[in-house]
């Protein structure tokens, strides 16, 4: 999938070192729920094992590329659909954007361009998402994208020993 300033692409031997940086970043593990770091081992594993086949594994991560006129594609982020359910046409999403490339609008071309992928192409009905209440800047985005707040899980989740909610956010097909 390719857009004006991104390409969205399948992970390769040569994404593993920032894969590893990403997955075992402790800063940012309560946005996915991680509680325990990965080794190099299990994501060489999981990039080598990859098939890319959405329908078996329910899961698709992609990379996410900057292309710009005369220099080689930088490697800004992943996006993630997950819990992919054909049957009833949905499956969430997730994204991270390295720190060093964030407010640039990279992460709203590539929630972009991979709803248009579920939409056109795996012929969903819907995306979702699930965001921490604090924060803001995930909301923003996925508000900026189309996504409308359908939902609170009060005290959903454990933070710092406090209990927070957890707002979901829903995009419907309607092409």
């Amino acid at each position: 999938m390719i857009g004006p300033n991104l390409l969205l692409r399948a992970p390769e031997p040569t994404d593993i070192d920032i894969i590893f940086r990403w997955e075992n970043d402790t800063r940012i593990w309560h946005l996915g729920n991680t509680l325990t770091p990965y080794s190099k081992f299990a994501i060489e594993q999981f990039v080598f094992n990859t098939d890319n086949d959405i329908f078996a594994s329910k899961q698709l991560r992609l990379m996410i590329d900057w292309h710009s006129a005369g220099t080689d594609n930088t490697t800004v982020g992943t996006i993630d659909l997950f819990d992919f359910d054909p049957q009833n046409k949905r499956a969430g999403i997730g994204i991270l954007i390295d720190e060093t490339s964030r407010r640039k609008g990279f992460a709203l071309e590539a929630i972009d361009l991979l709803t248009e992928y579920c939409f056109k192409t795996l012929n969903l009905h819907q995306l979702y998402c699930n965001i921490e209440q604090s924060n803001m800047e995930s909301i923003s985005l996925f508000t900026k994208a189309g996504f409308i707040g359908c939902g609170i899980k009060k005290e959903w989740l454990l933070r710092e020993g406090k209990w927070t909610d957890e707002l979901m956010f829903q995009l419907i097909n309607r092409i």
